[in-house]
């Protein structure tokens, strides 16, 4: 597939397979050992770029990786994966006999350097990445199912400006989780009362509204991180050109049992 996709394409997304174990349904598994993932390690690995390393200031990878709690042989499917940043640490996280997934918007390929992706598969650590073409409204593959895992990071205030679905997407992901299975979403937040009118100008969304349209799918919220938290926000301003660090929530959902 080619490095840039034109905007046209907007309601596309690409869908990285991390396959390990020859199978997308390979059953979740701990680490070997029985213990929690070094997740200090993993961020801390010396085949990582430059580049990510660079994010991780403002990213704060080692705990969002502790919060998911990102394990061994899980399922994942990680929803707008732009540049692959994330997916790279859920496949490291998850490593063998794991199977992750990354999920990409192809109408935010266009000039975005998102066509990174590319090379980004290259590396070792990627190397069972192979790349499938989606609909937001429709994300999931029709031969994946029990996932253990969906992330969304820093796009789901994206999704409000497309003419998506989100009523769809979002029952989309519910019913690919296992039950008992994870939806973690991290994003920019916005002030009270402005919803998803800010998603296209100020990049940001309104916490409590998201949260409504998870839950509404079916999702109960089962913890909150505050590592990406900055009250000094005053969320007015566009999140690439904020003065001052942008306060960002993380929540953690789950399909009941």
């Amino acid at each position: 597939m080619g490095t840039f996709v034109r905007r046209h394409a907007a309601l596309r997304i690409l869908m990285l397979s991390v396959l390990a174990a020859g199978s997308i349904l390979a059953q979740a598994v701990k680490a070997a050992d029985g213990k929690t993932p070094d997740y200090e390690a993993i961020v801390a690995a010396p085949d990582r770029s430059d580049a990510d390393r660079q994010t991780d200031q403002r990213r704060q990878p080692a705990k969002m990786l502790a919060f998911i709690g990102v394990q061994s042989g899980m399922k994942v499917l990680d929803m707008e994966a732009n540049a692959g940043y994330s997916t790279e640490l859920l496949a490291r996280g998850g490593g063998p006999p794991g199977t992750g997934n990354g999920a990409g918007n192809a109408g935010f390929l266009d000039g975005g350097g998102y066509g990174k992706i590319d090379t980004r598969a290259q590396k070792p650590a990627m190397k069972n990445v192979v790349h499938v073409i989606r609909d937001f409204d429709d994300p999931i593959p029709p031969d994946v199912s029990g996932l253990d895992l969906i992330t969304f990071f820093f796009a789901y205030h994206d999704v409000t400006y497309l003419p998506v679905d989100r009523a769809t997407m979002n029952k989309k992901m519910f019913a690919a989780l296992k039950p008992g299975g994870l939806l973690v979403i991290a994003d920019h937040s916005a002030k009270p009362g402005d919803g998803i009118t800010v998603g296209k100008t100020l990049h940001r969304i309104e916490e409590s509204v998201l949260r409504q349209e998870i839950e509404a799918a079916g999702f109960k919220l089962v913890s909150e991180g505050d590592f990406l938290r900055h009250s000094e926000d005053p969320r007015d301003a566009i999140v690439f050109r904020s003065a001052v660090p942008v306060d960002e929530f993380v929540l953690k959902f789950q399909r009941p049992m």
